[in-house]
């Protein structure tokens, strides 16, 4: 193989890998000029974290907004689907309780009638309608929903008075539905528990419910509350305590195993979907756990974090944040830069490596043709 002719198809081909270097993504500069020109979609809204204020908020706060912690109601409260049983205590004349009847004299019969002992008769258990109503005989429709043991008691008093003598009324609530909570999904015994005092916190009402099945950290708390859901992590109660409020009686709890990870993509020294270690990490954990900066392609000026938030009436918008890490600041804004599941984290090609990538190239392309030609000059000069 002659020397011109090697020359020729190298210089040939470097022309050729010249139009098409290889590279792991758009330099920093490509990503800002590709956002700014978007034409079709939503617009891409570009941040540069240069300080605090242009942190992403953290979301625990609207989160906390969103479930407010109301003030506990009365734990005998009463509802729709509850079971009450009722028990009636009297004196003298007997309204409930029977008395003899058939061959009795008449003298019997009133001695009967009027006994001063005290008699006592339990009623069938009444379910509380859908309309809050319970049935008494003597006394008919009485709408107790929204009113305590004591005041139910006191109106079925009432609606005895004139009929029986001296009433007495004891109230229970044998199948509680109303003081309840619904739990179900990644928990030890799902279904309705019971709450005793009205001030269990939702970590009570797990704990009380044999805990949770699999990690913290990839469960997720689905909270319905007056129809309206709020998503949590399950760590988070432990990791911010302020969000665990109190469990409100018709509350549905569900633990979802819903595991959280990002993205890491470009010049880096991992490219992966790497899973949350930990319930929340910073953008400086995320790019150490990524490997960094590849030193031979990467742009530490050119880091980004793509993201979609939520804006008005739940949309989603696309924003990147970048920061420049080749800055001393960026190192502390990093560690105040929270992750989000989904996120992708991009690391920049450095756009001064690309002379350096077509050296390289060449070298890898034509070493071996190189070599090639020196043997066979080599067995040449041998001849």
């Amino acid at each position: 193989m002659k020397p011109k002719f090697v020359a020729s198809l190298v210089l040939a081909s470097s022309l050729t890998a010249c139009a098409s270097l290889p590279s792991s993504g758009p330099t920093g500069k490509q990503i800002e000029k590709g956002a700014l020109q978007a034409e079709a979609g939503p617009t891409i809204e570009i941040v540069e974290v240069t300080d605090a204020t242009a942190l992403p908020p953290n979301t625990d706060a609207m989160r906390k907004a969103s479930l407010a912690e109301l003030p506990p109601p009365p734990t005998d409260m009463v509802g729709p689907g509850d079971v009450l049983q009722i028990y009636i205590y009297e004196a003298g004349v007997s309204l409930f309780s029977g008395s003899s009847s058939g061959a009795n004299t008449d003298s019997s019969s009133a001695a009967a009638a009027i006994d001063s002992g005290v008699k006592s008769q339990k009623l069938p258990p009444s379910r509380v309608n859908d309309d809050g109503d319970i049935f008494i005989p003597y006394a008919g429709k009485l709408h107790v929903m929204g009113h305590t043991i004591l005041e139910i008691e006191n109106m079925i008093r009432n609606s005895l008075r004139g009929l029986s003598q001296h009433p007495q009324v004891l109230v229970t609530v044998s199948e509680p539905v109303t003081n309840s909570v619904i739990l179900s999904g990644e928990i030890a015994r799902p279904g309705r528990l019971v709450l005793q005092t009205n001030r269990e916190t939702l970590s009570d009402v797990i704990a009380l419910a044999g805990g949770y099945r699999g990690s913290a950290k990839d469960l997720k708390l689905r909270i319905m509350r007056h129809g309206d859901p709020v998503d949590l992590r399950l760590s988070d109660l432990t990791d911010n305590p302020a969000l665990d409020v109190r469990a409100y009686p018709g509350d549905r709890v569900m633990l979802i195993q819903d595991p959280r990870s990002f993205s890491v993509l470009g010049a880096s020294g991992r490219v992966d979907q790497i899973p949350f270690v930990r319930s929340e990490i910073t953008l400086a954990e995320a790019v150490a756990a990524s490997g960094g900066v590849n030193p031979n392609y990467g742009d530490p000026a050119a880091i980004f974090v793509f993201r979609y938030v939520s804006v008005d009436q739940g949309e989603r918008q696309p924003v990147i944040y970048h920061l420049n890490m080749s800055q001393t600041k960026s190192y502390f804004l990093s560690q105040r830069f929270t992750m989000q599941n989904g996120d992708v984290l991009y690391f920049g090609n450095a756009a001064a490596n690309q002379p350096t990538k077509m050296l390289q190239l060449v070298s890898q392309l034509f070493s071996p043709i190189m070599t090639a030609a020196v043997a066979v000059q080599t067995v040449q000069n041998s001849n």
